[in-house]
């Protein structure tokens, strides 16, 4: 007969119950879209030259709770053909995550890096939806490299820091614009 004690001992190996570090969506929002279509109908007419697309990534972590985070992703897109605006999108969408037991070095890549890198794909669909409404073709963005965005600005912070000699390098939490 098998010993009925091999769950409790994998629960006993785990710890206390609700002490494992856990992370989850509990959400996800649109808080600003905006679509401007300055030159519409005159814009929809194919040109000689492709359009061209300026897009800029920004990523917010605002404490909600004790253990709960909004991160937002601020896309701006604006897209020119020959001088002329064709079109310019503001999105920013956001993701409601809870945190337990994360270490608190950790935290922070967790969210600037794990918590973006989940809720980017949905944003992404909002922000290609909306230019098609608009009367274009969806721009479909590459995946983003949140990991390597916040080392550039976890730099760019700790550079800030030391030129002001306000912290230590270590002590830097940025956001990322």
């Amino acid at each position: 007969m098998a010993d009925d004690n091999t769950n409790n001992d994998a629960a006993a190996a785990a710890g206390p119950e609700g002490t494992a570090p856990a992370f989850g969506i509990v959400g996800q929002y649109v808080r600003d879209l905006s679509f401007e279509n300055p030159n519409a109908p005159a814009s929809l007419v194919p040109g000689q030259v492709n359009p061209g697309s300026n897009v800029n990534i920004n990523v917010q972590v605002k404490k909600q709770g004790d253990d709960v985070y909004a991160v937002e992703i601020g896309l701006n897109v604006k897209t020119e053909r020959e001088g002329t605006v064709l079109y310019a999108v503001e999105l920013v969408y956001g993701g409601l995550f809870r945190t337990r037991n994360i270490p608190e070095n950790q935290l922070g890549a967790l969210l600037m890096v794990e918590a973006p890198r989940l809720i980017f794909p949905f944003a992404r669909q909002v922000l290609a939806s909306t230019i098609q409404a608009g009367g274009f073709p969806p721009l479909l963005l590459e995946p983003v490299d949140f990991l390597a965005l916040y080392r550039r600005n976890l730099a760019a912070a700790a550079d800030k820091n030391k030129t002001e000699g306000t912290a230590d390098a270590t002590e830097v939490k940025p956001t990322v614009n």
